[in-house]
Parts: structure tokens; C-alpha cells; sequence
């Protein structure tokens, strides 16, 4: 920093939220002066039809916390909303704009998910305050290169619908450990969770990932990618509707189906007094993510600077370690436990408020398929 040059704090409203909750925080450039998750109850929740009905309902809680914390909005610099499944775009900070407010309104999204709601959120605090409000890269992050967007089926072309946040965010912490810039180094990139998903982000770019919901390792709750005639045979079978066969997939198969329990931890303990199903269950989940690995690695045509674990369950030993023996051939593996998705939103806001990047426009145009 420049000889008499002034140094100026950021103050930073991040609002995350979720299914039966929304996390929210202030942050202090990068550090947190409080993180809190306000729980909402489900009778509370079912009175809305639309997640988007929810807004008025969650802003309250929002402010109510907020004089609670005795926060003045009007020492804030900036307010981030998690950004949802909308239309493709590229990785970075966007500027929450009427064009975004507009499609989720009208539903030009990819699904209705309770994230898109976190954009009016955001900007419902910010612009009575005059200041900025941004989302940071969406799980709607495209950057496939047009080879990977080609399935077997032509009806059916790969979608990039990851966790670009975590893995954009634990790739530059690893960028910065190497001392290189995250633009500049090849990594394989592997969000441990509920759903998994598994990337590869070339000099700076995630050109390719599977799909949580779709093509991946199965994981706790996700069933991933499964054999695909019995998959048609149970559709047809006559003993599920359609949204009983996807609330089956992502939300009953994975470790759940096989174990009754997606908790790894209670799995742990099950390994420990001699439950050899549990342990062969959980093994072929690592299994499965350390072939996802391979074929991540193969699209990075070997050059690889590194393959980084991260999410709730890079926290298991027996997880971590399997997949450690079957990739560390590979290249050096890191270790990043936990989502800190409230700090990535922040930093992707402080980023643009320092002037070391430049805040995106968003537009429906900017990637087409």
C-alpha cells in the first residue's frame, strides 16, 4: 500500500438462505463480526406457495435480527445475496439488477430453488440504503468448453450445475498456498456433501463437472449416476410418480438407501463395532468420487497442480483417506474442510470493492447453449 494512502474497512451484509433457515452475517473486510442462522418453522413456511412468496416473511427476520446485533445499516458498504439456478452465466461477482429480479420473477430460471429468493433479499436492504447488493458465482456457473456439453442423447445435453462457489473459493485459497495466481494453475476440485460434485478448473476456468443431481459419485442423499435401464425399469414400474422417483434420487438414495442414516459421522461409528455393510457402503462412495477424480484428470490431460477436498464430510478420515490411496498418484492432494460459503460471498464482494476485480452485469444473453 501506497505511502499515505488511507486504509478503508469494509462492511458487509452476507444473507444466505436456505431450505428452513437463512444464515446471515456482517463482515468486517474478511473477518466476521457475527454469523447467525435464523430457523423458521415449517407451518411458518408452508402458508407460501412459491418460494419467492417468502420474501416478506424472511426480510423481517432479517431486520429483526439485525437490531438485535445492533448493526447500523447505514455503516454498511455492501449487502450479497446467495445467487440460485439461474440461466448460465460465467464465474464471478455480479451486480444484482432489475434483469435478474425480473427472470426470477417470471421464472426464466433453470429451477425454483429457495437460493433465487436470495437476490430480492439483498437488494431489498441495499437500495433504500444507496448501495450496491451482488450475488457471486451461482450454481449456475458455465464454463464448459462445447465438448462437454455433449451427452450420448442428443436430447439431453450435460448441464453445468455445480457448487461453483465452494470450488471457486477453495481454489484460490490453494492458488494462493502454492504462491501462484488461480488463473494460471490447473486443479481438480471436489465439494464434499449432501449432493458431490467434482470439477476441473483450468487456468482459472471450470471447464467441466459433474452434476450433483444428475451424472456424479453418489453421495449421502443423491442417488448420482445410477445404471440406466433398471433406472427406467423403476419409472415404469407403476410403484412411484414422477416426483416420488426424483424425491427418491436426490433425496432417499446414496448412503440413505443403502444404510437408512446419511449422517457419515454415525456411519463412522457404525465401521467402528464391525458393521462391515456400513464399511463397504461408505467405501464405494469414495470409490466412486476417486473415479470421478480420473476422469476430471484426464480432461485436464494430466496437468495437474493439485486436487483439493473440501465440504462437511473432507472432515471424515475414512473418506478422506480412501480416495487419498486410490488418486494420490495424481498430484498433491489439499485438504480444505467445511462450505464457508458465507465468507465467499463476502469475498467476492470485497474483491470488487477493492478494485481487484470488476463487478459483472448480468444478462441472459451472455452464454447461449
Amino acid at each position: 500500500m501506497g505511502a499515505g494512502r488511507k486504509y478503508i474497512m469494509f462492511k458487509i451484509l452476507v444473507i444466505n438462505p436456505g431450505g428452513t433457515s437463512t444464515k446471515i452475517g456482517v463482515y468486517e473486510d474478511e473477518e466476521p463480526c457475527f454469523i447467525e442462522v435464523v430457523k423458521h418453522a415449517h407451518d411458518e413456511l408452508s402458508q407460501f406457495e412459491r418460494y419467492l412468496d417468502q420474501y416478506e416473511y424472511r426480510r423481517e427476520h432479517l431486520l429483526k435480527l439485525l437490531v438485535e446485533k445492533q448493526v447500523v445499516l447505514e455503516s454498511l458498504n455492501a449487502v450479497v445475496g446467495r445467487g440460485g439456478p439461474f440461466l448460465p452465466l460465467e464465474s464471478g461477482t455480479y451486480e444484482i439488477n432489475e434483469r435478474i429480479l425480473s427472470n426470477v420473477r417470471s421464472g426464466k430460471v433453470q429451477a425454483d430453488h429457495i437460493s433465487n429468493i436470495g437476490v430480492f433479499l439483498a437488494h431489498g436492504i441495499a437500495q433504500p440504503l444507496g448501495i450496491p447488493s451482488f450475488f457471486v458465482d451461482p450454481v449456475s456457473v458455465d464454463e464448459f468448453e462445447p465438448v462437454a456439453r455433449i451427452s450420448g442423447v442428443k436430447e439431453i445435453p450435460r448441464l453445468s450445475l455445480s457448487h461453483a462457489l465452494n470450488m471457486k473459493a477453495v481454489a484460490r485459497r490453494v492458488a494462493q498456498q502454492l504462491g501462484k495466481d488461480y488463473r494460471d494453475i490447473n486443479l481438480i476440485v471436489v465439494p464434499l456433501g449432501s449432493g458431490i460434485s467434482v470439477s476441473a478448473h483450468q487456468r482459472g476456468r471450470q471447464i467441466d463437472s459433474s452434476n450433483a443431481n444428475d451424472e456424479a459419485p453418489f453421495s449421502p442423499q443423491r442417488a448420482g449416476t445410477v445404471p440406466l435401464a433398471g433406472l427406467v425399469s423403476l419409472c415404469y414400474s407403476g410403484d412411484f410418480t414422477r416426483e416420488e422417483i426424483m424425491k427418491k434420487l436426490l433425496k432417499k438414495s446414496g448412503l440413505y438407501s443403502h444404510l437408512k442414516t446419511d449422517n457419515v459421522e454415525q456411519i463412522e461409528k457404525r465401521i467402528v463395532s464391525g458393521d462391515e455393510e456400513a464399511r463397504l457402503v461408505l467405501e464405494a462412495m469414495a470409490y466412486q468420487v476417486s473415479k470421478w477424480i480420473g476422469q476430471m484428470a484426464v480432461v485436464l490431460s494430466g496437468e495437474i497442480d493439485g486436487i483439493v477436498i473440501s465440504g462437511g464430510i473432507a472432515q471424515s478420515a475414512f473418506v478422506v483417506d480412501s480416495i487419498k490411496r486410490k488418486t494420490g498418484f495424481l498430484g498433491r492432494i489439499f485438504v480444505l474442510p467445511g462450505e464457508d460459503e458465507m465468507k465467499s460471498l463476502a469475498m467476492g464482494v470485497l474483491r470488487v470493492l477493492r478494485g481487484e476485480e470488476v463487478a459483472k452485469e448480468y444478462g441472459e444473453t451472455e452464454i447461449t447453449r
